[in-house]
């Protein structure tokens, strides 16, 4: 496992999952459910999809266009919600949350996402490093509630 808190390996990661990121695709089957996210200060314009089956999170993905940070941390957090339960999902969303908004964290739960442990320190980038975490945890709410 590298070490997340050196910047060269953190940059590495950040950059692999931009030009090599995993999950772009749509997720078309019948009880796959997405939300479409943006932002108005960058160029991220995405929609987020998973697709959820009793309460497991059988497939995530993502399409559409979005900057270095924004298209990593969602390429991270496809590969950790998949396979996951809806509330270890919200657990680990609330985990990166709390990581990037200076709040207490288990670190243990966010494996690569710890890379944006600093973006608070940007904070143009929060946004950017949030958008598709914030509407993987809107589409649980509502499969949860409805």
């Amino acid at each position: 496992m590298p070490s997340f808190d050196n910047p060269f390996v953190m940059r590495q990661i950040i950059m692999d999952h931009y030009e090599h990121p995993r999950n772009k695709r749509i997720i078309d089957h019948p009880l796959a459910r997405s939300i479409r996210m943006d932002t108005s200060g960058c160029i991220d314009d995405i929609e987020v999809f998973l697709h959820v089956e009793k309460d497991t999170i059988l497939d995530v993905a993502y399409s559409g266009v979005a900057c270095t940070i924004s298209t990593a941390s969602t390429s991270i957090m496809t590969e950790l919600l998949v396979g996951k339960t809806i509330v270890e999902a919200q657990q680990i969303i609330e985990a990166y949350l709390n990581m990037i908004y200076e709040r207490p964290y288990d670190a243990s739960l966010l494996g690569e996402a710890v890379v944006f442990m600093y973006t608070y320190k940007q904070a143009s980038r929060i946004k950017c490093a949030t958008l598709a975490w914030t509407g993987a945890e809107q589409l649980l709410k509502e499969k949860q509630h409805g």
